[in-house]
């Protein structure tokens, strides 16, 4: 499989019109089977996150805020496998997929953003609990539609912004060589190995990003358990 690019004059950089993803091309026979599994699993998905949402939204019984996160949640799933699963069943039907420069950075930032979103939402839901538990008869006063609504906000916008940054310094950065990426989406990891010269400001980047909605949120969630 060759590498495809376009060596720019300013150097022995390659200009990257699009990266291959190498994905499941070297089990070809299992491509057929690996197809129908990831459609089923992809559909169930779909379904069960869906009803999920209807009942909570449906029944009188359910309009709590532990249930108004809860649809967030799901609507999340949903959005989360639909930014990798279409494209690697349309790469399954093919030896192996290609994907635009512009489309990978466009994949990259959505599925870091909710990725993000997911932590936050965990950690919203960590609190709605801890308010129930321990103060229960504040909860309805504290737990209030308004702040719920703003809880979720914040959740869904916060990454917005500092994935800009990094998909930004991403991609503006030179790339060596080669254009197969040893992954079935455009993934942070697979994306800055083929970055050329140092990399130390992106792995930067990453521990700090990773620090503030991975280890906060974590800890956030432990202190309301013990709490």
């Amino acid at each position: 499989m060759e590498c495809k690019g376009q060596i720019s004059p300013q150097g022995n950089h390659t200009t990257l019109v699009e990266f291959i993803l190498i994905g499941f091309s070297d089990v070809p026979k299992l491509q057929g089977l690996l197809f129908g599994i990831f459609l089923i699993l992809y559909i169930i998905i779909l379904m069960g996150n869906s009803l999920i949402i209807m009942i909570t939204k449906v029944d009188p019984s359910l309009q709590t805020p532990m249930y108004f996160f809860l649809r967030n949640f799901s609507l999340l799933e949903m959005c989360y496998v639909s930014v990798t699963v279409p494209r690697l069943l349309t790469d399954l039907c093919k030896q192996y997929g290609n994907i635009s420069f512009l489309a990978c950075a466009v994949q990259m930032y959505i599925f870091l953003i909710l990725g993000d979103t997911e932590c936050f939402i965990l950690t919203a839901m960590a609190y709605d609990r801890y308010v129930a538990i321990c103060n229960p008869l504040l909860y309805p006063v504290i737990m209030n539609s308004r702040l719920c609504i703003q809880l979720v906000l914040v959740c869904w916008t916060t990454a917005i912004p500092v994935h800009i940054g990094f998909t930004s310094v991403v991609f503006t950065s030179p790339f060596c060589g080669c254009n197969q990426m040893n992954h079935f989406f455009c993934d942070a990891p697979p994306v800055v190995q083929l970055v050329c010269g140092d990399t130390f400001m992106i792995e930067m980047l990453t521990y700090v990003i990773a620090t503030i909605v991975v280890a906060v949120p974590f800890l956030l969630i432990l202190i309301s358990y013990v709490k």
